[in-house]
């Protein structure tokens, strides 16, 4: 059998919500491909020839043929419009333009709630002692993502845009960082959240062997 055309480098302890994104993407779309972890602590990513080809020197990176590619959100919007299969963004013009945005901002915002739970406390364990309160800035993060969430989400619905879409599953990661460490959400979003993880294609990247920290 070929080698896969395509190669995605992860973090080898498998606890990036961006390299999980990247890695259900391809997995929605049952696209084969060849995963490739790197040990960030060892800075396997400043090695001359992955930095060569990722230019950023950060994961994931996707490999297709003679072309890379960085940063979770452009690797889904790549493969979305270059392949077949499943959408990872909705038809909608405007709705996947929300999605977009919705990626955007958990990627750029939030940073006292991803500070105080990792994703460790979503892929690893609850928080050493978890009953920890978050800080003022880590609540008032969690606050506004609750918000957010109530707001983008309509009632009832399982996904955000009808069907499912890649923003579901970025959306329900920072939602599990505290659904998973006992901290109060919603019950409705809670629920959201916990439906999202189910999905055949996040199972397979939570259900992965880690190392032990």
């Amino acid at each position: 059998m070929s080698r896969p055309d395509l190669h995605l480098y992860v973090d080898a302890q498998f606890v990036s919500p961006y390299g999980m994104s990247a890695f259900v993407a391809l997995h929605e779309k049952g696209l084969p491909f060849e995963l490739v972890p790197l040990n960030l602590a060892a800075k396997e990513t400043e090695a001359p020839h992955f930095a060569a080809q990722s230019i950023t020197r950060r994961v994931p990176t996707l490999i297709h043929g003679d072309f890379a590619l960085s940063e979770s959100s452009a690797i889904a919007e790549y493969v979305d419009e270059v392949f077949p299969g499943t959408p990872l963004y909705p038809a909608n013009v405007r709705d996947r333009a929300r999605a977009r945005q919705i990626q955007a901002w958990l990627r750029s915002d939030l940073v006292a709630l991803r500070n105080e739970r990792s994703t460790e406390v979503v892929f690893l364990r609850p928080v050493d002692t978890p009953d920890t309160p978050l800080s003022r800035e880590a609540q008032a993060a969690a606050d506004k993502l609750i918000a957010a969430a109530e707001l983008l989400l309509p009632s009832g619905e399982t996904n955000l845009f009808g069907d499912w879409s890649i923003a579901d599953t970025d959306l329900a990661l920072m939602l599990n960082r505290l659904v998973l460490n006992g901290d109060p959400v919603p019950a409705a979003l809670a629920a959201y959240a916990r439906r999202q993880w189910q999905r055949p294609s996040v199972q397979l990247w939570v259900g992965r062997e880690r190392p032990t920290p």
